[in-house]
């Protein structure tokens, strides 16, 4: 058993596909198939089969994977800390953020690091904080920020920041300066679906006060949502930064929530089951210096 025939499989099993496999171990497929048909071979079972939308795991792939995971985390961390004995090491850090985050902080994120760490790279993904709690489970992520995620055995989270939910409506909207809790049910919102760090939240401080929202539509994303605000469709309720790094904010109403407001946290969550690392500890320190919020465009 090869570590390449375990990258390959890790690599199959992340993007459901041959091509895009090859493409992220660098090989070509026919060499990348070999490699997982040797090991297939040696196991003496399937561990892949075909479907109508790629390539997904047999139930034994499923139970190896986990394996192969724990190998491939295992050697990597094995070479980090190796490398860690030098004060300018080399190695790669993966961290993971929400798309409003890495809006403002990946530029001065990565100028930082390059600067501390000119022989090692920094890569940046961005996604939904459950996306990225599930990512950084599995070892994908070395680290991520997110908003309020839910409690997990296998992280530690470090509260970074807090910021003010406000109601947003259409442009020229007269609101008080202030919405209590209970009013909310009398504006229509257009919401984020679920699963959404805002949406959670919501449900977990407005359901136990029996508090009801009336929900026009669902969209995907954030700046989607103030879109269809700014067209009229309804109201909303984000937190502030979401406003200012939209192109279409400052045209917005607002109101302040509460009382009780309705706080946002974003945590820095690392896993509990991999020590850190040079490279890892002084990029966590680097996003505890970074106030995203300052890095978003001005509003036009």
């Amino acid at each position: 058993m090869e570590f390449r025939q375990l990258e390959s499989l890790v690599a199959i099993a992340d993007t459901g596909s041959i091509s895009r496999a090859a493409v992220a171990v660098n090989l070509a497929q026919p060499s990348l198939s070999r490699q997982i048909a040797l090991l297939e071979e040696e196991l003496g079972q399937r561990l892949l089969v075909r479907t109508g939308r790629g390539v997904a795991l047999t139930s034994a792939g499923e139970a190896f994977i986990v394996h192969a995971r724990a190998i491939l985390d295992t050697s990597r961390r094995a070479s980090d800390e190796l490398r860690d004995m030098s004060d300018n090491p080399s190695g790669r850090v993966t961290v993971g953020m929400p798309p409003r985050v890495a809006l403002g902080m990946s530029v001065p994120l990565i100028q930082g690091f390059r600067k501390r760490f000119p022989r090692a790279v920094i890569t940046v993904l961005e996604g939904l904080s459950l996306a990225l709690r599930e990512s950084l489970v599995t070892g994908k992520l070395d680290m991520a920020l997110m908003f309020d995620p839910l409690p997990s055995p296998q992280l530690a989270y470090e509260p970074l920041m807090r910021e003010r939910l406000l109601l947003v409506a259409p442009p020229h909207s007269k609101l008080p300066a202030r919405v209590a809790l209970t009013a909310l049910g009398n504006y229509a919102m257009v919401l984020p679906n679920a699963p959404n760090a805002i949406r959670g939240l919501l449900d977990q401080i407005l359901a136990p006060r029996g508090i009801t929202l009336e929900v026009l539509a669902e969209v995907g994303a954030v700046q989607t949502v103030l879109a269809l605000v700014a067209e009229g469709m309804g109201c909303t309720i984000v937190p502030e930064s979401a406003l200012a790094s939209s192109s279409v904010g400052e045209k917005l109403s607002r109101a302040s929530i509460g009382p009780p407001a309705i706080w946002n946290t974003l945590v820095l969550a690392t896993p509990l089951a991999r020590p850190g690392t040079l490279l890892t500890r002084e990029t966590a320190q680097l996003l505890r210096q970074i106030d995203f919020r300052k890095g978003l465009p001005a509003r036009h």
